[in-house]
């Protein structure tokens, strides 16, 4: 499955999207040893990406593909991760421009590893030729 949108960083860092439906995700990697820390384990940061696409895949099946940035996110993580890792996203609550998620990252024997929750706010991407960034324009579904 393609992501909504092409994400760089995240083609980058070899996450695939399975699913992402009805403000459900589902994403899978296998950790490379440049994602490894000093320990020969999945770094915190690649978890916390995995963690923060699944939310935001989640948060944007949920309101038709529109593109989300994360305001805010807490990450708890249980043991230490490598191989293949599968994280799953859920819409929690969503109000015309900001969502709530949260995702799990589960090692290939179906152990939790990581745990976060997230706040992200709905954007709509509006191109300036004249500028070398995109602006942002908030989205809103409430009158």
């Amino acid at each position: 499955m393609d992501y909504p949108s092409p994400i760089p960083f995240v083609h980058s860092q070899g996450i695939e999207l399975i699913a992402s439906a009805d403000g459900k995700s589902e994403l899978r990697m296998t950790v490379r040893p440049d994602q490894e820390n000093h320990l020969k384990l999945a770094h915190g940061g690649v978890l916390m990406t995995l963690l923060d696409v699944a939310m935001a895949q989640a948060a944007r099946s949920a309101n038709g593909g529109t593109s989300v940035i994360t305001i805010e996110m807490k990450t708890t993580f249980f043991q230490p991760s490598l191989g293949v890792l599968t994280a799953r996203g859920t819409l929690q609550h969503k109000t015309g421009r900001m969502a709530f998620a949260e995702a799990t990252v589960f090692d290939a024997d179906g152990k939790a590893c990581a745990h976060s929750t997230g706040t992200f706010r709905y954007i709509t991407p509006k191109s300036d030729a004249a500028a070398s960034t995109p602006t942002l324009t908030t989205t809103s579904t409430e009158n």
